[in-house]
């Protein structure tokens, strides 16, 4: 006779634990999988450029494989001429097999097509596969991450951090913030003011955290602090997991100036002295603008003494009111399109 378990809690541990155990080896086959599925189509790919090389064979081959491949696997999906015409083309883009030991193989086989397709350079298309990888990103953030120049941004602020912080930490600080932010799910006017700025960015938190990278975790926004009986606040407040460290972002709806380095270094300074841990890292600080000059920025940073960079965002514009009502809804486009049947070629 099977033992019943009568202990309800004992009973929904061991069910939680099963499930993991589960869920784990399902990630794990479905990894391998995919490792496997990138390696069969690199192969593919290779020998057909390879045989195409030699024997001169011309652009009928692929479709006749196509074809015949179909009917010798019709359960396997993915041999389509366009697919083997990406297998193709992928094994071109990496000629050599050790280079699939890298992300290239941890990717899906869609990200990989996405990241050949939008990318051109070999350097580049390593850098996002890496940041995929690391990020966790799916197919269409990275397509959005390609689309808004991500790699040109990265690691682009003016900081002081070469000054201010330990070598360990200072490259991983400079190599997470980017110049500029790209916050075009926004839709704000032009003369945004910073409180209208700082509620955009909280009411769509989690695409503010895809901007900001991996590893970003939101405190609050106006976090109060107390210095000597009086109250001042922090625009947005986050805590940066792998370094180990508070990040104070102050928003600024205009131009950089000087006075706004000195203000972020008195936050800094306090940040540390009543919320940092004994174990935490100094805490680091970014300004954000509509715009800047570099050399204004730099002479304000030459005498901070707390890690801070400057950046500028970008966002997306609201129509002017002026002109709403004017232009056609998307409800209305629709109907239009519908009534007037299929467009002329």
């Amino acid at each position: 006779m099977e033992e019943v378990i009568s202990n309800t809690e004992s009973y929904s541990s061991l069910l939680a634990s099963v499930k993991e155990r589960i869920r784990t080896a399902q990630v794990r086959a479905a990894v391998a999988v995919n490792h496997e599925l990138v390696l069969l189509y690199w192969g593919i790919g290779r020998e057909i450029l390879a045989r195409q090389g030699a024997e001169g064979w011309g652009k009928n081959t692929i479709p006749r494989l196509a074809r015949d491949l179909a009917a010798q696997f019709p359960e396997m999906k993915g041999l389509s001429p366009r697919n083997l015409g990406y297998m193709k083309a992928f094994a071109e883009a990496w000629p050599e097999a050790p280079i699939l030991q890298e992300p290239l193989a941890k990717l899906t086989w869609f990200h990989n097509l996405t990241i050949l397709e939008k990318v051109k350079t070999k350097e580049e298309r390593l850098w996002y596969a890496r940041a995929a990888v690391e990020n966790g990103w799916s197919r269409n953030v990275l397509v959005m991450q390609i689309e808004s120049g991500l790699y040109r941004r990265q690691g682009r602020a003016i900081t002081n951090f070469e000054r201010t912080l330990p070598a360990s930490q200072s490259d991983l600080a400079q190599q997470l913030l980017k110049d500029p932010y790209n916050f075009d799910f926004l839709m704000l006017a032009e003369d945004a003011k910073e409180r209208e700025i700082e509620s955009g960015l909280v009411a769509h938190l989690q695409k503010f955290l895809v901007e900001l990278g991996l590893g970003f975790a939101f405190v609050g926004r106006q976090y109060p602090l107390d210095v000597g009986g009086k109250d001042y606040r922090l625009d947005l407040l986050f805590y940066h997991l792998k370094l180990r460290c508070f990040v104070v972002i102050e928003i600024k709806g205009g131009e950089f100036k000087p006075e706004y380095a000195g203000k972020l270094n008195f936050y800094l300074a306090a940040v540390d002295d009543t919320l940092k841990h004994p174990s935490d890292q100094p805490s680091i600080g970014l300004i954000l603008c509509k715009s800047k000059t570099a050399v204004i920025v730099e002479y304000a940073l030459r005498g901070t003494t707390t890690p801070m960079g400057i950046a500028e965002f970008t966002h997306l514009l609201q129509l002017p009111d002026e002109f709403k009502g004017t232009l056609p809804t998307i409800e209305e486009l629709e109907a239009e399109l519908g009534a007037g049947g299929e467009p002329e070629g």
